[in-house]
This record gives C-alpha cells, sequence and structure tokens, in this order.
C-alpha cells in the first residue's frame, strides 16, 4: 500500500487504475488519482484543531489568510453525510484514538479519495467504535469507493470485508471470499501453517500468589480520581474500558511519567509521593508504551542503540565510561533472534522496520530487563497473529515467573486471555474489579459505559 501511495518506489510490476497504467512517484501523484491513506500512526499535527488538520496544505483562503469557517463547514458537510460527530474546533490532542481516526478519514475524503487505504484501523478502537468505523466503510463502498483494508483481526475480515487477500513475507498467497473460508484456515496461509491459530482464554486458575508489589493508594492525578489498586508477583491485571477513560494516565503514572496530587505509588517495600521515572526503572519497573514509535523508539537511530536504550550505560552495552560496540552488537543480535524482528540487522534504521518488528524489539528490550514489574499496553497493536501468540506466552512467561504485569489493552479479548483479574476504568475512577471466570463480557462492557453494580 506504501508503493500505491507513492511512499514507496517499485522495483517492477504494474499500477493500474481503470485499466490505464500509471507511475506514481510521490503521496502527490497518490492524491491526484483519488487515493487516501489512514496510516496506523496517524499524520495529524497535534496541536492543530480538527479543521485545521483536514485542510492543511490545500488551505481554503479569504482575502490571503486561512479561511477557518469554510474549512469547519467542510468538516461538518462530511461528518453530516457520515452519520458521526466530531468537533471542528477541537484540538487534536484532545481528541480519543477513534476519533482522530475519523479525522483522518474525513481528511482523505475532503481530497476526493475514491480509493481509500486503512492500515490497522481497529488496532485501538474499542468494540463499539468499530462498529462505527465499519459502517462508514459500507457507506463508503456502497457509495462506489474502493476500500482496501489492513488488519490481522480475523474477525473483522470476515464480518466486513467482500474479498481477503493473505500476505506472507512479501508475497500474496491465497485470495478468497469470506464464505468461503474461516479463522482458522486463514491463520494456517497467514503463518505457513507451522503456528497455532487466535490465542483462546486460558482455563488455568490465577496465578498471583505472592505478595502485592505494585499498590496506589488513593491515587488521583491529572485525569485519574482516587484510584486504589495493587498487582501481586506473578499475576496478571488487566485494565479494561473505552479509550480515553484513564488507562493510560494509569500507566503514566505506575511509570513515573505523570505526578501525583494525592496518594501515592508503592512499588515493593518503598512508597513514592513523587515518583520519577529513573525511579520507577530503577526499582524494576519495565514500560511498554502504546505509542511504540513515538514514546519506545527513536526511529532515526540504528536498532542496536535503541536496544540499549535505558541500559546504555551498563554492561554489556558499556565497559565503565565507554560504549562497548561488541558487546551491544551480540546482544541486539540475541535479542532480535529470540524476538523474531526482522531484517536481522543491529545497524538498521529503528524507523525502517515494519510496525509489528518496531514492537517485538520494544517487546524484548523491556523483557531483556528482567523486571519486577512490568506495565504493558497495548502489546500486541499491529502484530500477526503468530507474534501475537509469542507476546502473550512471554507475558505468561513473565508472571509465571514471579513479574507483576500490569496490562492496559483495549481488546477485551486479549484482557479476557491473559488477566488473573479485570479492573473496569471509567472516566478516570475505577468501575468494578472482576476475578478470572467471573467475568462476563456483558457485564463488563455495561461497566465500561459507566454502569453501576
Amino acid at each position: 500500500m506504501n508503493v500505491l501511495y507513492g511512499l514507496y518506489h517499485p522495483d517492477s510490476g504494474e499500477i493500474a487504475f481503470d485499466g490505464a497504467p500509471v507511475r506514481i512517484r510521490t503521496p502527490q501523484d497518490a492524491i491526484a488519482r483519488g487515493v487516501g491513506m489512514v496510516h496506523q500512526h496517524f499524520t495529524l499535527v497535534p496541536n492543530l484543531t480538527v479543521a485545521e488538520n483536514v485542510v492543511l496544505g490545500d488551505e481554503p483562503t479569504r482575502l490571503g489568510l486561512l479561511d477557518l469557517d469554510a474549512a469547519v463547514r467542510t468538516v461538518d458537510e462530511t461528518c453530516k453525510r457520515l452519520g458521526f460527530t466530531l468537533d471542528a474546533r477541537a484540538r487534536v490532542d484532545r481528541l480519543t484514538v477513534g476519533s482522530q481516526q475519523k479525522v483522518e478519514i474525513v481528511k482523505a475524503l475532503r481530497r476526493g479519495a475514491k480509493t481509500i487505504i486503512l492500515d490497522e484501523p481497529t488496532a485501538v478502537l474499542t468494540p463499539q467504535e468499530t462498529e462505527d468505523l465499519f459502517r462508514i466503510t459500507k457507506q463508503l463502498s456502497d457509495g462506489g469507493a474502493a476500500v482496501v483494508l489492513i488488519t490481522h483481526k480475523l474477525r473483522d475480515v470476515l464480518a466486513f470485508a467482500t474479498r481477503i487477500a493473505v500476505m506472507r513475507r512479501g508475497k500474496k498467497v491465497a485470495e478468497v471470499k469470506p464464505e468461503e473460508t474461516s479463522e482458522v484456515q486463514l491463520a494456517e496461509q497467514m503463518v505457513g501453517g507451522t503456528e497455532p491459530g487466535p490465542l483462546t482464554p486460558s482455563l488455568s486458575p490465577p496465578r498471583g500468589e505472592g505478595a502485592p508489589f505494585l499498590m496506589l493508594e488513593n491515587v488521583t492525578a491529572p485525569g485519574l480520581h482516587d484510584v486504589t489498586l495493587d498487582v501481586r508477583a506473578g499475576e496478571i491485571l488487566g485494565i479494561a474500558g473505552v479509550d480515553g477513560n484513564g488507562q493510560r494516565e494509569l500507566a503514566e503514572v505506575v511509570t513515573g511519567l505523570r505526578p501525583l496530587t494525592k496518594g501515592a505509588v508503592k512499588l515493593g517495600e518503598t512508597s513514592w509521593p513523587h515518583l520519577t521515572p529513573a525511579q520507577a526503572r530503577a526499582a524494576g519497573v519495565a514500560h511498554i508504551p502504546e505509542d511504540r514509535l513515538h514514546r519506545a523508539l527513536v526511529s532515526d537511530m540504528s536498532v542496536e542503540e535503541n536496544a540499549a536504550l535505558g541500559r546504555q550505560h551498563l554492561p554489556p552495552f558499556a565497559r565503565g565510561p565507554f560504549i562497548d560496540f561488541e558487546g551491544r552488537r551480540a546482544r541486539t543480535a540475541a535479542l532480535l533472534e529470540a524476538n523474531d524482528v526482522r531484517p536481522r540487522d543491529p545497524l538498521a534504521r529503528a524507523g525502517s522496520l515494519s510496525g509489528g518488528n518496531q514492537q517485538k524489539l520494544v517487546v524484548g528490550r523491556e523483557l531483556d530487563t528482567n523486571p519486577k514489574l512490568l506495565v504493558v499496553v497495548q502489546p500486541t497493536r499491529g502484530l500477526d497473529i503468530a507474534a501475537v501468540n509469542a507476546v502473550r506466552a512471554r507475558l505468561r512467561e513473565q508472571a509465571r515467573a514471579g513479574c507483576a504485569v500490569l496490562l492496559v489493552s483495549l481488546d477485551l479479548e486479549e484482557v479476557l486471555a491473559l488477566a488473573d483479574r479485570v479492573v473496569v476504568m471509567f472516566e478516570g475512577r475505577l468501575n468494578g474489579t472482576f476475578a478470572r471466570g467471573d467475568c462476563d463480557e456483558r457485564e463488563l462492557g455495561r461497566r465500561m459505559l459507566g454502569a453501576q453494580a
């Protein structure tokens, strides 16, 4: 799809629109041909409004100045046509992920897109937002648009696609219709038939038998209100909730990235009223953040430099005050092999890796620290089925080894598959705790939307 959008140049082959071959050298060429792409990592300017992002690069003007009212009308008219609501004057960084995705779709349609590419569009959406998105895409396809959906979620593919093309290692290995296949068959084609299919919830009893390692005591912070919870050594505590209800803020508090206004964070035997990231690291906290590209990696640095982040001053990455280049290279090569990061090139630029391989690099690096507490946010976003199973297995291994795991995921299936206990968050507060085996999806959904017991 990056070739079709003009970001990559093909070495051979042909691209045709309406039966006529064309050459696409730049995204501008693609846009002129009616191609719009909603990337997995959104290309929005956070401190601009919705309307300003939608018209960016093709602004309506009046007397030589930006005609903001015209931009707002464009957004309002497109939203009305698609049947959803966006505040055209709201800043993008204050929107939920689902709303940001709608901004990208409005931006593509405003430029006249007739071929719309959606790259992992449901990776961070709730079930309700997913239904909303596919209602919009069906409306677009019914109106004559061609929609290309890139996803690893087989349930979404079978529910919403009219044709399915299966890619493996850069080649198309199958093309079928949804009624002609199943999740198991698609999974086998995706991974070559050598890996298990989608992970199902384990029926093993709770593993959290250790003492609490993480304790939050009446914690209040921007976006959080009077939160009290604990995570035991050897336990996976899952946090469920609709995006934007305090999950990100909770992870930032635990990792020292968000200051408290009340309460304390206790790690082991030490209580921290003002925890910093350095103190969290020293206490044995590892963090796999939601946004790997901007919060976990430096895209212009090499893979081996990223593998050393946070430990670049420690062996085997350093020898005294000096970088140990051989030690760093060897440790990185082992990490890439153990986590199936491709290509196996420590000198490759981290930004050149696919999203899935970037995620596997981050997961491998953080687990390599032998953490006492692992804070994991959206750990399998953008991964194929084999990689999803591998990452989830690694999280279980960490718990069995005695690590406390705080899992934040918008994928309710993932939370139910991994968690020993599930805590629901709504508007920055806890709205129910459920033990493994007592998690009714319908009740969890009610709590996620604010219903009380």
